[in-house]
């Protein structure tokens, strides 16, 4: 069972790299590379997409990092293997960013990716560190997971998504957040499941053993 992380120049990946190898061994779930190589994540069991910055960049990054982009749409569209975006890669799920500009996702989510807007105008942007999640739907990649656990965000965009069920989990920020999403056989999380301690760890395990 190989886990690819894709590297595509748009995050320090030290820390998730650590964290999936971890549970890794702690699960059985195979090995876990960090790459940038289209070849590896062709033939990848499952697909992690991390991202951090803005959407515009990480997308061009993306689509123009040596054939990473054709190798993962390929690997999730058309042979449904089980992917995971983090932050901004989850962001580019979606069909539209707004960020600065107009920006194509992969499409994946039906929604815009749009800039936090909080009610109360004492609450800062970015929405940075600990929140607790709120639970909407139920999914076996959040086993173990509850209503509560806290998550660590650190963002000034969120996915408004189209489809209330293809929205798993929020979070209250001066108004709802979106904090996970999945469709089919893929599942993203605006927070960082690799900072997020005990909870992080469990959605990260359970993504290992995922078998959709």
């Amino acid at each position: 069972m190989l886990t690819a992380i894709i590297d595509y120049e748009s995050g320090n990946l030290h820390s998730a790299e650590k964290a999936f190898q971890r549970m890794a061994r702690e699960t059985g779930g195979g090995t876990v590379v960090v790459t940038s190589d289209a070849d590896v994540v062709a033939r990848a069991d499952r697909i992690v997409l991390p991202g951090d910055g803005a959407f515009p960049a990480c997308a061009e990054a993306l689509r123009g990092h040596g054939g990473l982009f054709d190798a993962l749409c390929e690997a999730v569209e058309t042979r449904g293997r089980p992917f995971l975006g983090i932050c901004v890669g989850m962001q580019l799920m979606a069909r539209w960013g707004r960020e600065y500009r107009d920006t194509p996702g992969l499409g994946w989510i039906a929604g815009d990716v749009v800039r936090i807007l909080p009610s109360d105008r004492r609450l800062k942007v970015p929405h940075m560190g600990w929140n607790d999640l709120i639970i909407d739907h139920p999914h076996p990649v959040l086993e173990g997971i509850v209503t509560g656990d806290h998550a660590y965000f650190v963002h000034s965009y969120q996915m408004r998504v189209a489809d209330p069920a293809q929205r798993l989990a929020h979070v209250e920020y001066g108004g709802d957040v979106t904090a996970i999403v999945a469709r089919d056989t893929m599942i993203g999380t605006q927070f960082h499941p690799e900072k997020s301690q005990a909870a992080g760890l469990r959605l990260i395990a359970n993504f290992l053993a995922w078998r959709p």
